[in-house]
């Protein structure tokens, strides 16, 4: 018993360990940071979010991520050859990187897909948010304009991690700053907490609760599924979901102030940059009005314009808007890192369009 009770008390006792200084700026823990890209590791991760946003059914997959804590074990030999488990109560689904290509299992369908070819469109999914991942995203996303400052170390999954504060420089930004500690030798990213404007607490905290580096096994990375289970394939287009229901429309070139940028989807609009930046989705009739149906079911506030209607849904970090044009059989989707004002300003402009945003 007593032997149970010290192996207990370790996470406790690694936590309370002192931390020291490491004497880097901020830009030498940021290069780091981005160097780490090329570490092979394995550990197990949570993510903690608190996002509030309506339950959408064409986005039931992503509802998980944005609110509540997100179990993953991750492996990774390089940026394009990972594999990040997502743990519940009730199963896991495994996805594998395995250069262009990608590979989920799904237990409890006892069934392996594969979806070959890259993936330029896609909706969020767990391996977005582990710490190594995310913390290379919002610095790549932060751009050369944001403020960047060191914090004071912390133990994080029993090591000694540096910190550095990151503040985005536009003002449309829903992120105050994000924090994230990592380790002052190899950059790895241990911790990550994004903040809300306005919040004391992170809308989003994800950290490793244990990670060391790792020699990588081809049988860990490559994807395997036993006798009795299925295999099927795909391309990046049949999976996207509800994103496969996309309709073309006209754009204009700004939106609420921002400027429209190059898209690798024709369907869908990007505004403005990094980490004040939106997309604009357009579905069509059925698709969009059932959208527009589900968040307002869910309680998202309606929206009344001139010449449309629509819903509005605010929560930490992420805003989101539906628009219909009374002129128009589309639907308008809005979401991004920008405030519900930019956001609903951004909708009166394509609601008072002529033809679907044209």
């Amino acid at each position: 018993m007593a032997g149970v009770a010290v192996l207990c008390c370790l996470p406790a006792l690694a936590s309370a360990l002192p931390v020291s200084g490491t004497g880097l700026t901020a830009r030498q823990l940021e290069s780091r940071i981005l160097g780490s890209q090329r570490l092979t590791f394995s550990g197990y991760a949570e993510s903690d979010a608190n996002f509030g946003l309506p339950a959408l059914p064409a986005f039931s997959s992503v509802t998980p991520l944005l609110d509540g804590v997100s179990r993953m074990r991750v492996w990774e030999a390089a940026p394009d050859r990972w594999r990040v488990d997502t743990l519940s109560d009730t199963g896991e689904n495994d996805t594998y990187q395995v250069g262009v290509n990608t590979f989920v299992w799904d237990s409890g369908e006892q069934l392996l897909t594969g979806i070959y070819g890259p993936q330029t469109v896609r909706l969020p999914r767990a391996a977005d948010l582990q710490p190594a991942a995310l913390a290379v995203r919002i610095i790549n996303e932060a751009g050369t304009g944001a403020k960047v400052g060191t914090l004071p170390p912390q133990r994080v999954a029993g090591q000694s991690a540096a910190g550095l504060e990151i503040t985005p420089a536009a003002p449309q930004s829903t992120i105050a700053r994000a924090d994230i500690w990592a380790s002052p030798t190899s950059g790895l990213p241990l911790l990550v907490e994004v903040f809300d404007r306005g919040t004391t607490q992170p809308a989003l905290e994800t950290r490793f609760l244990q990670v060391g580096f790792w020699t990588p096994d081809a049988g860990v990375l490559t994807p395997q599924h036993g006798a009795g289970t299925g295999f099927t394939t795909t391309t990046p287009d049949d999976f996207s979901g509800v994103l496969k229901n996309l309709d073309d429309a006209l754009l204009p070139g700004s939106l609420a102030g921002l400027a429209r940028q190059p898209s690798p989807v024709p369907q869908i609009g990007l505004y403005g940059s990094g980490l004040a930046a939106f997309a604009v989705l357009t579905f069509g009739r059925e698709t969009g009005c059932q959208l527009l149906r589900d968040a307002l079911d869910a309680g998202a506030a309606r929206l009344t314009y001139p010449d449309g209607t629509g819903a509005v849904a605010s929560a930490p970090l992420v805003n989101l808007v539906l628009v219909r044009p009374a002129r128009s059989p589309d639907t308008f989707l809005l979401v991004g890192l920008v405030s519900k004002a930019t956001l609903e300003q951004a909708a009166g402009t394509l609601a008072a369009k002529p033809e679907a945003g044209s």
